[in-house]
């Protein structure tokens, strides 16, 4: 018993004097007579792809689900039947009739018995219901037809699930026999609950046989753009203040197989001509979002896209062979960026022009192909090459970006990927410190802190920030940088990768800690490197120190990835005057799980504050779990 008490006194004195030495104050010494290099003025941006219901059932704003009737993994998907009192009907998926050669389908309704008050039609429960919000107007279009003696009228509406209040309606007094897009606008009055138990239905009072497609309603955009995007969402990556948008996306350009990849051809003019295609993700998309859309969301944003073309590869180990197999793919990337930065003259761009975009889209970077290093037949390098000479030829001066390293030609970029846990990127933060300044410049085209679900918790941000402390003391070599995935929604069945920064459902969004860490660094970024040299710190306090000469201002950003707060003692070389009021924004946690969620999108949320003891030499502490940001007024 003594043994174990001796032991016991022991064990909590090494804790005591570990946790002394823990808190002893660190030194950080800041230079700032030479900035060590220059910030890359793009470093922060964007990447998505169609993962987690990111586009259909998120960014891109239609409430209806399997809109074209081309998902029919479970019949009609998406879609139930309504028979009212006494109406009689059925519903088939028609695979043989459709408003055209790329909608080859239709839903046929058969209505046997109706009237006005025994209404029968269809109904489509959209992704995890549909938000309808008081006072907003939802465009509704339809393409139909008719025989069998229906001739309309036809009732578009939004019911309440719980109610059967009808919050939204307008009528479509007659159908024809031929193919026709109709268009209703549906205005609600007063909601009285913001929630996503709503559906929308479209109804007939006659019988007969009524065809359906494209049947789409449209909630409000942000800027109010046409066929735009959902406006929270938007202003939430709006507010990363983010410089370029990596698209169309990671796995999503390369598809499971061939005829599967993103063929941006099939995705721009009117949705009629748009076949959709199914994602590597395990479900259909409408491609509503086509090749214009992502480039009308950069512009939304005003920030630059950084254009994915398919090289070749496709991710169940298909890929074309470099030489006169791979040129038709080539030319495609031609078209592809004469359509997005070719004047009206030009053949794509005047097809971009007839689209509704007459502007060519400036352009500097393209990133030929994505992750090829999973290819196992090796021919990335000559599929590079192909590629490489053929743009390069057209358009000398693009940055040509690079998918693994090649030999037979030197890329102007290499994009790399890290999905790590936040360990790792603890003890990785040096990783570019010496990287060979002579090769390609880097694109950390892809990297996050996979812990947490389905959105990143407090250890992730802690681990994201480090990460970011890097990038930014090696942002002369790193010119640009995008988490991913950006975007879930969080209801169950619409998950396949954790973590992802901004979560979301019908109603409403979230950032998670993650998100709120890109925020700050992104925010609090100047455009000169300094150097920093930290002592008597524990394994994980990081820092990054940034100075925006212009404005007198240093940025200093720190973590502190450790159960115990740390007092820092910060020196500034080569500055005379350092105001003594300082903004300090602060991120933290209770523990590394903690985290944030549609049910509590706001338990962990930067805080500002002022402190008043700044100087060119002054004593700060930072809490536990944290992630600060100081803005120092120096000459």
């Amino acid at each position: 018993m003594k043994i174990m008490q001796e032991g016991a006194l022991l064990s909590a004195s090494f804790f005591i004097v570990a946790a002394a030495l823990a808190q002893q104050p660190a030194t950080l010494e800041i230079d700032a007579q030479k900035p060590v290099a220059h910030v890359s003025p793009i470093l922060y941006g964007l990447m998505t792809e169609e993962i987690n219901h990111s586009y259909d059932g998120g960014l891109y704003p239609d409430l209806i689900r399997n809109r074209a009737f081309m998902d029919d993994s479970y019949g009609p998907h998406g879609w139930v039947l309504i028979e009212q009192g006494n109406a009689r009907a059925s519903m088939e998926l028609d695979k043989s009739t459709g408003p055209s050669t790329a909608i080859p389908r239709s839903l046929k309704v058969t209505i046997q018995t109706a009237d006005a008050k025994n209404q029968a039609g269809v109904a489509n429960t959209g992704y995890w219901g549909m938000a309808v919000r008081g006072n907003e107007t939802y465009l509704c279009s339809f393409y139909a037809k008719s025989d069998g003696g229906m001739t309309g009228p036809m009732t578009a509406r939004l019911v309440s699930d719980r109610t059967g209040a009808v919050l939204a309606e307008a009528t479509i007094p007659a159908i024809t026999g031929e193919w026709q897009q109709y268009k209703v606008a549906l205005k609600a009055g007063a909601v009285p609950v913001v929630s996503a138990e709503n559906h929308f239905e479209l109804v007939a009072r006659h019988a007969g046989n009524l065809y359906l497609s494209l049947v789409s309603v449209f909630s409000p955009t942000y800027h109010d753009r046409k066929n735009g995007l959902r406006p929270d969402l938007m202003e939430k990556m709006a507010a990363m203040h983010p410089k370029f948008l990596r698209l169309p996306g990671g796995n999503y350009l390369e598809g499971d197989h061939i005829p599967e990849r993103f063929e941006w051809k099939k995705t721009i003019g009117p949705w009629v001509g748009r076949p959709t295609h199914i994602s590597p993700w395990g479900y259909h998309s409408s491609d509503g979002m086509g090749l214009l859309e992502f480039l009308e969301w950069c512009e939304d944003l005003k920030i630059q896209p950084v254009l994915a073309v398919y090289a070749g590869y496709s991710m169940k180990q298909e890929h074309v062979e470099p030489g006169p197999e791979l040129e038709p793919y080539v030319q495609d990337a031609l078209d592809e960026i004469e359509y997005v930065a070719g004047d009206t003259n030009t053949k794509w761009g005047a097809e971009r022009a007839k689209d509704g975009h007459s502007a060519p889209i400036p352009l500097t970077y393209v990133e030929i192909g994505n992750e090829d290093w999973f290819d196992r037949s090796n021919s990335y390098d000559g599929r590079y090459a192909q590629f490489y000479k053929a743009i390069k030829a057209r358009y000398p001066q693009l940055q040509l970006i690079a998918t693994t390293p090649v030999k037979s030609v030197k890329p102007d970029m290499i994009d790399d990927h890290y999905y790590r846990s936040a360990t790792e990127f603890f003890n990785d933060t040096h990783h570019y410190d010496k990287t060979d300044r002579s090769g390609p410049k880097i694109f950390v085209g892809e990297w996050a802190t996979r812990e947490g679900a389905p959105t990143p918790n407090m250890g992730a941000a802690l681990g994201d920030a480090a990460w970011m402390t890097g990038m930014e003391r090696n942002s002369d070599l790193i010119v640009m940088a995008s988490y991913a995935p950006l975007l879930t929604n969080v209801n169950p069945g619409a998950l396949q990768w954790d973590t992802d920064l901004i979560g979301y459902d019908a109603v409403k969004s979230y950032g998670s800690p993650s998100y709120y860490a890109q925020v700050i660094f992104a925010e609090h970024l100047g455009n000169q490197v300094l150097g920093a040299q930290v002592a008597d710190a524990g394994s994980r306090f990081f820092v990054s120190s940034t100075r925006d000469a212009a404005a007198g201002k240093i940025y200093l950003k720190i973590v502190n990835g450790s159960s115990l707060s740390q007092t820092i003692r910060i020196h500034f070389n080569g500055v005379t005057q350092v105001q003594n009021e300082a903004r300090l924004t602060t991120l933290r946690g209770n523990t590394p799980e903690e985290t944030n969620s549609i049910g509590d999108p706001g338990r962990i949320l930067p805080v500002v504050s002022t402190i008043h003891n700044a100087g060119t030499s002054f004593e700060h502490t930072m809490p536990p779990y944290s992630i600060q940001a100081l803005d120092i007024q120096a000459k």
